[in-house]
C-alpha cells in the first residue's frame, strides 16, 4: 500500500516544491494544507489553522509523515510536533531559527517514548548546508571551525513568507560560537565578499539561521559562522539601514513589519527576471588531517532556491518512508542524516556537492 503523506503549508512556494520532489522520489501520496481555500493546485487539499489544535491532532492521525513547512517559524510553537508524537506519526519541518529548535527539542524523551523520528531544520540552509558541514566534518580527523555562507538571487522563487523571515532576523543581537564562546554579534553586520559558485563574489553579513547553534551543539568546533547575502547587492544594504538605521520599533511592529516584507518581495519579484532566483552555498571546513593543517571548501549551485529547498525537505522525508532512517528522537538534520545517504539522495536530485581541498 502506497503511504500518504502531510504537507502543512504545502500551498506555498517552498510547500509545493516539497510536494513535487515526495511525488517525484517516491509512490507516497501527498495531501497539501493551507489557510487558503482557493487552492487550485495539483494536490488534495485540506484547509487547516494552526490554531486550532484539535484539529491538527485529528488531521495527522491519518498519516504516515507529517512536513511542516508553515512559515515563519520564529512565531511556531512545539504543536505539530507534539501531535505527531500522539499519534505515532514520524515528522520532518524546514523550520530554520533557533528559537524553534529551543520550542520543540524538549519533545525528546516523548518522542523516543512513542518510537517516532522527528528531524529538524530540513530544506537548503538549513538542511543540505548543514550535511555539507557533516561532510566536511567527517573528511578530517579533527574540525576547528565552520564557515557557511549563503547567496540567494532575488526573491529565491520564494514567496512572502521568506521575506517575512528575513525581516524577523533583524529584529535583535543573537548568540554565534565563536572561538570556544557564545559571543554577541549583530545581525547583518560584519560583512566579507565571497567567492561562489556560478555568482562570482559576493557580500554576506552575519544572519541568525538554525544551524548558528545546531552546528556548535553537534560538533566539537570552535568557531560557527553562518552569513547570508542577496543579489542584486543593493538589496544588502537595504537590508543593512533596515537592521541599523531604522528605527527597531518598526521591526517589533507587525504591521510596519508586514508592510516591509510586501514592498521587498514585490522589488525582489521585479529583478528576478535579471537576477535569477538561485542559490549558492559554501561551506568552508578547518581542522586538520594526518598531523597536518587541512580547509576544506564544499561548495552547491542551484538555479531556484525554492525547488533546492523542496528536495533537500523531499530527500529527508523519502529516507523516512523508506525506513533508511528510523532514529527516534528530535534531532537536528545533520545528527540524523548519514553522510552515505545524504551523498545517494543528492545524486538522485541531480545536486552536486563540490568538494576541494585546499592544504
Amino acid at each position: 500500500m502506497s503511504q500518504n503523506v502531510l504537507v502543512i503549508g504545502g500551498t506555498g512556494n517552498i510547500g509545493q516544491c516539497i510536494a513535487k520532489d515526495i511525488v517525484q522520489c517516491t509512490d507516497a501520496k501527498v495531501t497539501v494544507t493551507g489557510r487558503n481555500s482557493s487552492y487550485k493546485g495539483n494536490f488534495p487539499f485540506l484547509p487547516l489553522n494552526l490554531t486550532q489544535k484539535e484539529t491538527i491532532t485529528d488531521l495527522i492521525a491519518d498519516y504516515d509523515l507529517v512536513v511542516h513547512s508553515a512559515g515563519p517559524f520564529h512565531d511556531r510553537d512545539g504543536r505539530v510536533l507534539k501531535s505527531c508524537i500522539e499519534a505515532g506519526v514520524n515528522y520532518v519541518d524546514v523550520s530554520d531559527h533557533r528559537s524553534f529548535h529551543f520550542q520543540v527539542t524538549p519533545y525528546h524523551e516523548q518522542a523516543q517514548a512513542s518510537g517516532i523520528t522527528a528531524i529538524l531544520h530540513t530544506g537548503v540552509f538549513p538542511g543540505i548546508s548543514n550535511l555539507m558541514a557533516k561532510q566536511g566534518v567527517e573528511s578530517l580527523d579533527r574540525a576547528q571551525s565552520l564557515f557557511l555562507y549563503y547567496l540567494v538571487g532575488g526573491s529565491g522563487g520564494a514567496g512572502l513568507t521568506v521575506m517575512r523571515t528575513t525581516f524577523l532576523g533583524l529584529k535583535s543581537p543573537f548568540s554565534a560560537w565563536i572561538d570556544g564562546k557564545w559571543q554577541q554579534v549583530s545581525p547583518y553586520s560584519d560583512r566579507e565578499t565571497v567567492t561562489f559558485p556560478n555568482y562570482g563574489k559576493g557580500g554576506v553579513y552575519w544572519f541568525d539561521v538554525a544551524e548558528t547553534y545546531t552546528l556548535a551543539d553537534t560538533f566539537p568546533v570552535e568557531t560557527v559562522v553562518t552569513k547570508f547575502g542577496s543579489i542584486p547587492d543593493f538589496y544588502n544594504h537595504l537590508t543593512w539601514l533596515t537592521a541599523h538605521q531604522f528605527p527597531k520599533s518598526m521591526l517589533e511592529n507587525p504591521i510596519s513589519l508586514e508592510f516591509l516584507s510586501k514592498v521587498s518581495f514585490a522589488m525582489a519579484r521585479l529583478t528576478d527576471t535579471w537576477s535569477g532566483v538561485g542559490i549558492a552555498v559554501c561551506v568552508e571546513v578547518k581542522g586538520e588531517k594526518d598531523g597536518k593543517a587541512e580547509n576544506l571548501s564544499l561548495q552547491l549551485y542551484h538555479d531556484h532556491t525554492a525547488i533546492a529547498a523542496g528536495r533537500g525537505a523531499g530527500s529527508i522525508a523519502q529516507l523516512l518512508l523508506n525506513q533508511e532512517i528510523d532514529q527516534p528522537g528530535v534531532w537536528s538534520v545533520e545528527q540524523a542524516v548519514p553522510i552515505s545517504l545524504f551523498q545517494k539522495t543528492m545524486e538522485q536530485r541531480g545536486i552536486t556537492i563540490n568538494l576541494q581541498q585546499r592544504g
